[in-house]
């Protein structure tokens, strides 16, 4: 192996080996195999075009479009001219792929999984990072440079991994490195020797090895300290600016979990990554899990507590956790008067599910779980200690579900000052809009009770909001305002701008963020999906403890606490009077159930249509009906595109064999030569067609067809009766493998077609009648019809099809070679027409 050829096999080692360290990021790992394919290709082209040899800017430029378009036909073949050349809509399809895959990235838990869009940045990646490394060290002989591109690869593993690429992969990466330095050494030896002095030359003499020469280091060691202080810089900068792989559903690069001593857990925003969660292109599922609850609609699952409101977001506070004790404390506030039920949930978290804080339902009263967690008790929440997360993680939960009455949520005395202060608090930012509007909605209320259902009503039915996940999320001190004014927006805003009013009115209240109680399988259990992920306000009753409200459109349960007619008597605490300056939202039509729906259903739209927004569109019905027409028609083209030649078949055998039962009288067939051709492929000369293995329309009769021999006088002509039957018997040994042979005379093709065909009996009989049947029809002076031919045909379809092997019977089926007379005839009409055309075109005069 040449200098060269090691050294860009050491590059492409290299490049893989920095590329191992990605692949504890994502699962499966098919993609490492694509990119050393597609990588292997661009370094034989780069070799080859240095055996041209072509200019180094040339070789560069050769292996990045051979790499582009490897890329194109491995990613956008669809939308690339020819299917490899990269095109406009190429280009615009790598465009979607990429911002699709840097989403990906922020989107999905460690491992994630290998998403169209994060192929491409991997394969992509890899390949163009190893084009860099062989442009560097094996054309343009430096080897050391190509340690960056290589850093950099390493550099964005490390970035998005959550504790770093660790030092297996580190180690993989840097021995890739090394070798490609003792390859480029070993190349240099063997052109110009070992170089003993360090320092520069004069007069063509190296300096002796010794003292340092005045001036500094030597050119290659100061080299060596720039890239070395780059690559340092590179190693540092790089990993704090990418984006990284959430280690959950609602971790944010690991700033949510127990602090490094244990002691203290730190604050999340899970707005944005609840909203990614949502707007997943496919409901993973994160939990399933079995209770002994028959009714799961107040089985949320709860994950942690946002306490803290600065007026920009919600987080939960800095508090401190401890050891989880073998029986959690009594949940606050609640009294022993209210009803209770005490429920056990088996829960079992997905593999890829990495989240710190452990999803459980509210209030838990024991939990059973291995490994390193730590209880906060003001949240009621368990978080993992030291690195500890859900992923495959089984546990039971003792938890309860709390069912108060209106009645006691309207008499609640007012909480402990304390808590109150701490949970009411609002900063000065906050926009006077998000208070005024509480007030007007609430007015005439007279407990905190009833101003939580009204505010829990305006945003879920009255005040004409909608349900939108594909809202930006927005953030800042304005962000609920801006909300209220668009009135477009997903569970966290809803949550958020809840609690944040009920706080301005002096009620006790925070964000839950978890998850809903999710469906229900056929064997009992349920399944959450990452389309369950849900925020809801949780409002402090004293007596009661926190309890649940649900303002978010068309998500959740609406706690049966909340519904009106539960209500005790007052200023109806459910209806909300219209805001100042804003018509009223319509009210709902009159339900045709019969009364029946439960009022919480018809909350969430179960029983029946919210009412519109007012000036809302259209609702969306579907899809239009042009699209659907156009779609199916797709879709039967589709499906019959492989069927044309057995359809041809079909078609071609029926009309064949029709003609024997009844021929037309007087002249040929329609469209049809006294010899039976269609006029439009009738050959122009001679007895042969190089077709097919040299089988023209008409096998043994073309020539004697074309001379013209006469139609008898008067009566009908029984030629067509024939020739139908004997093409139908050409082309059925043709289907099965008998490739018709214009050298013969139809005696001497049914002798062949017997012979080839291994036909017996009936059948070998039936060929030669129907062979015989030709002869006389074309040879004798007053040729006469011939009954039976029809059936003689079908006898030797029958013998051949007996005869033949499995595959030779599913292509006579499925992809007959005698179709290729279909292709034969639409190409002549179009010869035809194109000559038709050129003869009336103007200034072409007709010939003669």
């Amino acid at each position: 192996m040449s200098g060269r050829a090691r050294l860009a096999v050491c590059a492409m080692v290299a490049t893989l080996s920095a590329a191992c360290a990605l692949l504890p990021l994502v699962e499966p790992i098919g993609w490492m195999f694509q990119a050393a394919t597609l990588l292997g290709l661009v370094i034989v082209a780069g070799a080859l075009a240095r055996r041209v040899p072509l200019a180094r800017p040339l070789t560069v430029a050769a292996q990045a479009l051979i790499g582009l378009l490897l890329l194109t036909l491995l990613f956008t073949r669809g939308q690339a001219v020819a299917g490899v050349l990269p095109g406009p809509d190429a280009f615009h399809e790598f465009g979607q792929l990429l911002q699709e895959g840097t989403s990906d990235v922020g989107r999905y838990a460690i491992p994630a999984p290998v998403t169209t869009g994060i192929r491409l940045l991997l394969v992509g990646g890899v390949v163009v990072i190893g084009l860099i490394v062989d442009a560097l060290a094996v054309t343009y002989r430096s080897a050391a440079p190509a340690g960056l591109p290589l850093l950099a690869l390493y550099s964005v593993a490390a970035g998005l991994a959550k504790d770093g690429a660790g030092w297996l992969w580190f180690l993989v990466a840097a021995a890739g490195y090394l070798l490609l330095l003792l390859a480029e050494g070993r190349d240099r030896l063997s052109r110009w020797g070992r170089v003993f002095g360090g320092g520069p030359t004069t007069a063509g003499r190296p300096y002796a090895a010794g003292p340092v020469p005045p001036g500094g280091a030597p050119a290659p060691i100061r080299t060596g300290r720039r890239i070395g202080a780059l690559a340092l810089g590179i190693a540092l900068v790089v990993p704090a600016v990418l984006p990284s792989l959430s280690g959950g559903l609602l971790d944010m690069s690991g700033r949510g979990g127990a602090g490094s001593a244990g002691g203290t857990i730190s604050a999340v925003n899970p707005l944005v990554s609840l909203q990614d969660s949502l707007n997943q292109p496919e409901d993973r599922e994160v939990l399933n899990y079995r209770t002994t609850t028959p009714d799961t609609r107040d089985l949320y699952l709860r994950i942690v507590a946002l306490d803290q409101f600065d007026g920009a977001a919600w987080k939960p506070s800095q508090r401190t956790v401890v050891d989880v004790p073998d029986r959690l404390p009594d949940p606050p506030g609640l009294a022993p008067d209210v009803d209770t039920t005490a429920v056990n949930t088996s829960v079992s978290a997905a593999q890829w599910y990495a989240q710190n804080w452990l999803p459980m339902p509210y209030p838990a009263s024991r939990v059973d779980l291995p490994g390193r967690w730590r209880f906060e008790p003001e949240g009621r929440t368990l978080v993992g200690d030291r690195g500890q997360n859900t992923r495959g993680a089984r546990y039971q939960v003792e938890s309860l579900i709390v069912r108060p009455t209106a009645r006691q949520l309207a008499d609640a005395p007012r909480p402990r000052p304390a808590l109150r202060r701490e949970y009411t608090r609002v900063p000065d930012s906050l926009p006077p809009v998000v208070e005024r509007t509480a007030r007007q909605v609430t007015r005439g209320a007279r407990s905190d009770y009833a101003k939580a259902v009204r505010l829990q009503d305006w945003f879920a039915l009255r005040g004409g909001f909608t349900y939108n996940t594909e809202v930006r999320a927005g953030s800042g001190t304005r962000a609920i305002e801006r909300f209220l004014q668009q009135k477009q927006g997903f569970c966290v805003h809803f949550a958020f701008s809840m609690a944040a009013m009920a706080r301005t009115l002096g009620i006790p209240a925070r964000v839950a963020v978890g998850f809903t109680p999710g469906g229900k399988r056929a064997d009992g259990s349920y399944s959450v999906g990452l389309k369950d992920a849900h925020a809801w306000p949780e409002v402090y009753f004293e007596g009661v403890g926190w309890t649940r409200f649900e303002p978010t459109p068309s998500r959740g349960s609406v706690p049966d606490y909340t519904v009106t007619a539960d209500a005790p008597d007052e200023a109806d605490p459910g209806r909300a009077e219209p805001l100042p300056g804003r018509t009223a939202a319509p009210e709902p039509a009159p339900s045709t159930d019969g009364g029946t729906c439960p009022p919480d259903q018809r909350r969430v739209a179960e029983c029946g249509a919210l009412p519109q927004a007012s000036g809302g569109g259209p609702a969306d019905d579907g899809p239009a009906p042009g699209a659907v027409a156009a779609g199916a028609l797709a879709a039967l083209l589709v499906l019959l595109l492989p069927a044309i030649p057995l359809l041809w078949r079909i078609r071609s055998r029926a009309r064949r064999l029709a003609r024997s039962r009844a021929a037309p009288p007087g002249s040929p067939v329609p469209g049809h030569s006294a010899a039976g051709f269609p006029r439009s492929s009738r050959p122009s000369s001679g007895p042969s067609d190089s077709r097919a293995g040299g089988s023209g329309p008409l096998t043994g009769v073309a020539a004697i067809g074309s001379a013209g021999a006469g139609s008898p006088p008067g009566g009908a002509d029984p030629r067509p009766a024939v020739l139908g039957p004997w093409r139908e018997l050409v082309d059925s040994g043709w289907d099965y493998g008998i490739v018709p042979d214009d050298a013969l005379t139809p005696r001497k093709a049914a002798e062949r077609i017997v012979r080839v065909g291994e036909l017996t009996g009936p059948a070998a009989e039936a060929a030669h009648r129907v062979a015989g049947a030709v002869e006389q029809a074309l040879y004798a002076p007053r040729p006469e019809a011939t009954p039976g031919l029809a059936d003689d045909v079908r006898r030797v379809r029958t013998g051949l099809h007996a005869a033949a092997s499995r595959a030779q019977r599913l292509r006579a089926l499925l992809a007959p070679p005698s179709a290729a007379r279909l292709l034969w005839s639409v190409s002549a009409r179009a010869s035809a027409l194109v000559g038709r055309l050129r003869t009336a075109a103007p200034g072409r005069s007709a010939p003669l």
